[in-house]
């Protein structure tokens, strides 16, 4: 135990009323450098200001914006086994679980929530890339297939929102067996009849990129995600070619034909909700006419007795 630090100091502070300053206070955009404050950052859909770089955005930051007045019921998350293989590396896998489990407070790295956007009902499926790259293992797959299922069920179209490594190593060809189960899902989706629209976010790579995540009736893609399925270096590598500078960015694959458009994340709601409402067939709905006003009448004075 240290007694300058453990004790002397806390007691200093408590005495001068001295706060602890918090790390993430200041935010550094990787593409400028510039130190960005937190607070302008969240309030601008965790996009940075002045070069318009895409921060990542933690799942209920995202949903919160995206469903009308912040509100949604999350799905609850399909039981499956932990560690099939029983996995280590240099660390238990049940235990590299555990710990992304209690920084994200999430089961796993897909969550399935259902709410309303421009008064239309939708299921959204979504990746949490800071649990594990948001990696596609069984659990992950299962819930995929389990949010199409809900969508079908209720007649809903489904958003997806991709971010992605790609398969879990860790799961080996049990995380492989889940590229052709959600195509199936999508299949079914379709078959319903029902839209399905992705939105591809920084970065959406390996076997998501492989299955799901390039099957939807519509591809929207963030300024600046990294779109692919293998790294730049490994295809530079194996063809022995210099490749584009903007190579698997948002905008290469949009002037390319793998993308529809490319879109600010804070327009993504309504550009979504305009689509849903085309592909549905549904008109936008109007806004409430105003009541018309009541005439204006005036007090008549009741006539005087003849003098």
């Amino acid at each position: 135990m240290n007694w300058i630090t453990n004790y002397v100091r806390p007691k200093i502070n408590s005495m001068l009323g001295r706060r602890e300053t918090p790390e993430n206070l200041w935010i550094k955009d990787p593409e400028t450098g510039e130190l960005v404050f937190h607070k302008d950052l969240e309030d601008n859909h965790f996009v940075v200001p002045s070069s318009g770089h895409h921060m990542k955005i933690p799942v209920k930051e995202r949903l919160k914006r995206f469903f009308d007045n912040g509100e949604w019921i999350t799905l609850p998350a399909p039981t499956v086994p932990s560690d099939p293989l029983k996995f280590r590396d240099e660390k238990k896998y049940i235990d590299r679980l555990k710990d992304y489990r209690n920084r994200t407070g999430q089961e796993d790295a897909i969550l399935n929530a259902v709410g309303k956007i421009d008064g239309l009902e939708v299921v959204v499926t979504i990746h949490e890339f800071g649990f594990m790259g948001g990696s596609l293992g069984m659990a992950a797959g299962e819930t995929i297939i389990r949010g199409f299922e809900e969508a079908v069920r209720r007649r809903a179209p489904l958003v997806l929102f991709a971010a992605s490594g790609g398969a879990r190593m860790q799961e080996g060809i049990l995380s492989l067996m889940q590229l052709p189960r959600t195509t199936v899902a999508v299949d079914r989706l379709r078959e319903a009849g029902l839209p399905y629209i992705v939105v591809l976010t920084n970065p959406t790579t390996g076997g998501v990129s492989a299955s799901y995540a390039m099957l939807g009736d519509i591809h929207i893609a963030e300024p600046g995600a990294v779109i692919g399925f293998a790294g730049k270096r490994v295809i530079e590598q194996t063809i022995r070619e210099r490749l584009p500078a903007d190579f698997q960015t948002a905008e290469y694959l949009r002037d390319h034909g793998m993308v529809d458009m490319v879109v600010h994340r804070k327009d993504l709601k309504r550009v979504i909700g305009d689509l849903l409402r085309i592909l549905l067939k549904k008109p936008k709905a109007e806004p409430a006419a105003k009541p018309a006003a009541a005439p204006e009448t005036k007090a008549i004075a009741a006539p005087t007795a003849a003098a």
